[in-house]
């Protein structure tokens, strides 16, 4: 579901001269349906750079990024933007959304882009905000006005809202208490019993030995000047 080959990352640093750093060279796995694989390595590796080209928001100077039959190093923006919708999530650590809109549709947003029936997404919505404990009192509010903590639940509800095929996961249980990271850590699962291929971030040891199928070093992909 997801073939990483050959991929290449530098940035060009224009207010320091054009000093340019080389952040992945060769980098190279795949994640097949119903596969957690654990992005891994030290601090600066390029970790997240890999989870940011994953989802389109850099541009690999060389290699391919397939995404199901879509090449991500090649798409255009319509279709990245397609991709994101119908494919590809993602869970990161913070929580983007538009002021003002309420709890409630901001989980249920993913559903209804993708055209489900609105009794259908409030109510996956509702199931999900009541699993990671965001009481029914706060649904019809926005999640700008919430604590760190419940932003982020607010933001693994919105994730696991559609089934996507292809989910990438950045610390998901950071910071969590022990309920809510036993919740995210259920919804891992049963994700990846669903058939979805995951890429994911863990500094949480425990989680990461309960969820992942395999680890990938990304400091082997370090460029040996950057090294």
């Amino acid at each position: 579901m997801i073939e990483v080959q050959g991929l290449g990352k530098q940035f060009t640093l224009h207010n320091q001269g054009g000093a340019v750093i080389p952040v992945l060279e060769g980098a190279a796995f795949s994640v097949a349906p119903g596969e957690c694989v654990a992005l891994t390595g030290k601090s600066g590796a390029g970790k997240s750079t890999v989870m940011r080209i994953l989802y389109g928001n850099y541009l690999a100077q060389a290699g391919s990024v397939m995404i199901g039959d879509i090449d991500l190093t090649r798409a255009e923006p319509r279709e990245v933007l397609a991709l994101r919708r119908e494919t590809l999530g993602y869970v990161s650590q913070f929580l983007r959304v538009v002021p003002r809109v309420p709890t409630l549709e901001v989980v249920a947003e993913p559903l209804l882009a993708l055209g489900a029936e609105e009794q259908v997404a409030f109510g996956r919505a509702q199931t999900l905000l009541s699993r990671l404990r965001i009481p029914e009192t706060l649904w019809s509010l926005s999640p700008t006005t919430f604590s760190g903590g419940e932003q982020q639940r607010v933001n693994i509800a919105r994730g696991f809202a559609h089934a996507y095929p292809a989910l990438l996961l950045d610390e998901p249980t950071a910071s969590l208490d022990a309920q809510n990271r036993e919740t995210v850590l259920t919804l891992i699962e049963e994700a990846k019993a669903g058939g979805a291929a995951i890429v994911g971030i863990f500094h949480d040891l425990e989680a990461r030995n309960r969820v992942a199928d395999r680890e990938v070093d990304v400091s082997a992909f370090t460029p040996r000047a950057a090294a």
